[in-house]
């Protein structure tokens, strides 16, 4: 009779799985989920409150509506993230905030900030711009697949231009 394989974690002292688990979910810290909700509502909600103001700078000293402040008020959050990046301080405080620092511009400049700044011991091309690149790359494609699947829709709703 051939016995059945079991995972190296079970073999630890002759533990069983279920007697691993338990073990495991006593030494596990535990999770503040109100506490963590609040940081990243809290720093989610500075960021964008950043880039609010940095829009509204635009239009009142430049004279710019709406939608011509947007490019240069996202230009100016991703220059600020990849300053802060570089200082260290966008990792400390993507630690306390968890996933409100992932606001979209400003998280991913600080992720192909901080892949340039990890490979940029291994020359420009090979090492910076490649690793760089291959956040950006997923992004990307992400990003064409997923407005190619939104044009499928809008085509067979037909929705001709009305919004």
């Amino acid at each position: 009779m051939a016995t059945k394989p079991t995972s190296s974690r079970s073999q630890v002292k002759g533990l069983s799985p279920k007697e691993y688990q338990a073990i495991a979910k006593q030494h596990e810290p535990r999770k503040n989920i109100l506490t963590n909700c609040l940081k990243a509502f809290l720093v989610g909600g500075a960021i964008c409150l950043i880039g609010q103001c940095i829009q509204q700078f635009f239009m009142s000293y430049f004279d710019m509506t709406t939608k011509e402040a947007g490019n240069p008020t996202v230009a100016v959050l991703i220059f600020i993230s990849v300053v802060v990046t570089s200082l260290g301080l966008y990792d400390k405080l993507a630690q306390w905030a968890g996933a409100g620092s992932a606001v979209p511009v400003t998280g991913f400049a600080n992720s192909m900030c901080s892949a340039a700044i990890e490979h940029k011991a291994e020359g420009m091309v090979l090492g910076l711009a490649a690793n760089m690149f291959k956040l950006a790359g997923a992004v990307i494609v992400f990003g064409v697949v997923a407005a190619f699947l939104v044009g499928i829709v809008h085509i067979i709703f037909g929705l001709n231009g009305v919004h």
